[in-house]
């Protein structure tokens, strides 16, 4: 079952709630990424252009690491990027354990184009076929592929395979843009004052935010490489009942696909990593 899925719809309320949430929270996270701190960001203009001009019914999927509970939406309060159309806004995968405790938080991240995502609740679980659904629809998705919140200073780690299933079963291929960025691991740090958050957003922060070329995935070649994998390996590392795909693939081969989409994005998303990181050392 699909937790307030009506409250999403754009026709609720005439779409009024929505923009009245767009708005409100656009707002703020504008202020926390241009006047209370600093935010520099390289390649604005291909996430513009492919937010507003990719070819119809083409889905977008964008991917970022993850640093704090706040980098979805102030990553959006970017200059130049207008966060406060209710209509162009991502959705995104958001964690039901935080966002989606009572009926009232469900509401209010209903209304923000937010899907409930069980963490272990495994790829095919109801809301990831919602999530799919966006993509069919050929709306903009975006996801956190780490999974969880990680503020180390450390490489892009293992990406969990809940994007790649994405990427595979939507049965048109989105367009993948990979985003990186630093600071919000200063903005709002995890373990800023025993043990807890800040009760608000500190100030006076570096953000640095690059946004990659997009990525576009050959799926049918991939299929031919991951049937190549499983039948070398003869084997599946982890049995999780899941069913045969539209493709046709059994678990063993969605493994594989899955390993090498996730792997593709991850050295994506490292490179950039580099790049963010060198940002700050030249400045």
């Amino acid at each position: 079952m699909r937790t307030m899925e009506w409250a999403a719809r754009r026709d609720h309320l005439s779409g009024i709630p929505r923009k009245i949430i767009f708005n409100a929270v656009g707002a703020f996270a504008k202020v926390v990424a241009n006047f209370l701190n600093t935010t520099t960001v390289y390649n604005l203009e291909t996430l513009l252009r492919l937010a507003r001009h990719r070819p119809p019914h083409v889905p977008l999927l964008t991917v970022s690491n993850h640093m704090s509970t706040l980098d979805d939406p102030v990553m959006w309060g970017m200059k130049g990027f207008p966060v406060t159309d209710a209509e162009l806004g991502r959705w995104v995968l958001a964690a039901e354990d935080i966002c989606f405790k009572n009926p009232v938080l469900s509401y209010l991240f209903r209304l923000g184009k937010c899907i409930p995502i069980t963490r272990g609740g495994g790829i095919y679980q109801e809301h990831m076929n919602e999530a799919l659904d966006r993509l069919i629809d050929g709306a903009w998705l975006h996801t956190f592929p780490e999974g969880k919140v990680c503020q180390e200073d450390a490489p892009i780690r293992r990406l969990k395979w809940g994007t790649a299933s994405l990427i595979t079963r939507a049965p048109v291929t989105p367009i993948v843009l990979p985003i990186v960025h630093r600071g919000f691991e200063q903005v709002l740090p995890e373990n800023y004052m025993f043990g807890r958050r800040p009760l608000v957003p500190l100030w006076n922060k570096d953000i640095r935010i690059v946004i990659g070329e997009p990525m576009v995935f050959n799926i049918p070649n991939l299929k031919q490489q991951a049937e190549q994998m499983s039948r070398e390996k003869d084997t599946v590392l982890h049995h999780h009942g899941w069913p045969e795909t539209h493709c046709g693939m059994n678990e063993a081969v969605q493994q594989c696909l899955y390993t090498i989409i996730s792997e593709q994005l991850r050295e994506a998303m490292q490179k950039l990593c580099n790049v963010c990181k060198s940002s700050f050392r030249t400045n």
